[in-house]
């Protein structure tokens, strides 16, 4: 059998109207470009002609029963018999006549190649307005932050890659997030990524499409959000911890006047839950850098990297109970003065005893912690 180069996968569900021309169109691009390609069209469960115009067509059809985007896409490609993808939508949006602009790409050495609408061109009507301006610039920015990968358009339907590519970039999600994970995963993987500009012209169906602007909109974000844990844990939590343990300090003698403004007892507590609340989060932070590390390995080079390398159960147990038995050993000193002097007014020494506490909870979160983090790192490590 004459070996497959190329295979177009086209996710489908009820697309009976425009498969068709999607399916000759990539056909037509195999012949001009003079390969041998075939197309897999990856039914969601179609009840519409959809399978009966692939199978008329001769394009093999992976079903798949598991409903959404990315559950269609995996099937589809796992039954890819083509050293090389591409994939894109059945619904006529994207040219498959420009398959050969990806194929192209690839065979330049690239293991990813996106497709790039804001570069090549949006149709009158082909994305509404809010994904336009708002939507999909927005969370391709904070993907960009996040995961400093130089992408403009990373929610294009239309890429290309290799099959060896697809299994290191190992993807799980069944729905609309599949495309920000392929992406993130690929990079982490250390694949060559690039971009080619991509024309996007509106559908043609007679139907509303099967995105839904705010939930998956939502989903990208989710997904972005829970394989970052540097922006979503532990830059919010130094943001929180540092005027905290800095509150700690400059009030922990009494009232302190800073910038013509009285800081008493009020501005201590508050100075205190930000410590025990912005330290709770960076440590949440470090165990899901460590969770996920099985996925997106640790730069060994970062400064979370150098911290766990030095830590260990038994010095995480040790700095825990020092700031225990210290916050104690400054508790019982105050409670001893208190009673010596009849229970009177405790002065300004309720300020350090505000620190003291603090300490004795952050203390005690980090001995917890250290178990868990130890509990984790072996998982991580079978």
């Amino acid at each position: 059998m004459t070996e497959i180069r190329v295979t177009a996968v086209m996710p489908c569900l009820n697309e009976e109207r425009t498969l068709a021309l999607c399916i000759e169109k990539a056909q037509r691009a195999f012949r001009e470009m003079g390969i041998v390609g075939e197309v897999v069209v990856a039914d969601n469960g179609s009840t519409d002609r959809s399978v009966e115009i692939a199978e008329s067509l001769g394009a093999r059809v992976a079903h798949e029963p598991r409903k959404g985007y990315g559950s269609a896409l995996m099937a589809g490609i796992k039954a890819a018999r083509g050293r090389i993808v591409v994939m894109a939508d059945a619904d006529d949006s994207y040219d498959w006549l420009s398959l050969g602009d990806f194929v192209g790409k690839i065979e330049q050495g690239y293991d990813l190649v996106m497709g790039n609408r804001f570069k090549g061109g949006i149709e009158p009507g082909a994305m509404p307005p809010l994904h336009r301006y708002l939507g999909n610039p927005v969370l391709s920015m904070l993907a960009r932050v996040m995961y400093r990968i130089p992408i403009a358009d990373f929610h294009c339907g239309m890429r290309a890659f290799t099959r060896e590519a697809f299994d290191r970039m190992n993807v799980r999600t069944p729905g609309m997030e599949f495309a920000t994970e392929m992406v993130v995963n690929a990079s982490h993987a250390g694949l060559r990524i690039a971009e080619i500009p991509t024309r996007l012209y509106p559908d043609k169906r007679d139907r509303p499409p099967h995105l839904r602007s705010f939930r998956d909109g939502w989903r990208h974000l989710r997904f972005m959000l829970t394989y970052a844990p540097d922006w979503l844990y532990l830059v919010p939590g130094l943001l929180l911890v540092l005027p905290g343990v800095l509150g700690l300090i400059v009030l922990s003698g009494g009232a302190a006047t800073v910038g013509g403004v009285r800081l008493g007892i009020h501005f201590l507590a508050l100075s205190s839950l930000l410590t025990m609340l912005g330290g709770n989060v960076i440590g949440f932070g470090v165990l899901a850098k460590v969770y996920n590390s099985s996925r997106c390995p640790i730069p060994q080079d970062s400064m979370i990297a150098r911290l766990l390398r030095q830590f260990t159960l038994e010095r995480g147990i040790l700095a825990g109970g020092a700031l225990v038995i210290g916050g104690t050993a400054v508790d019982a000193a105050i409670l001893l003065e208190w009673l010596a002097r009849s229970r009177s007014e405790m002065g300004e020494t309720v300020h350090l005893a505000f620190v003291a506490s603090t300490l004795v909870v952050v203390g005690i979160n980090l001995v917890f912690g250290s178990f868990l983090l130890r509990m984790m790192q072996e998982d991580v490590a079978q």
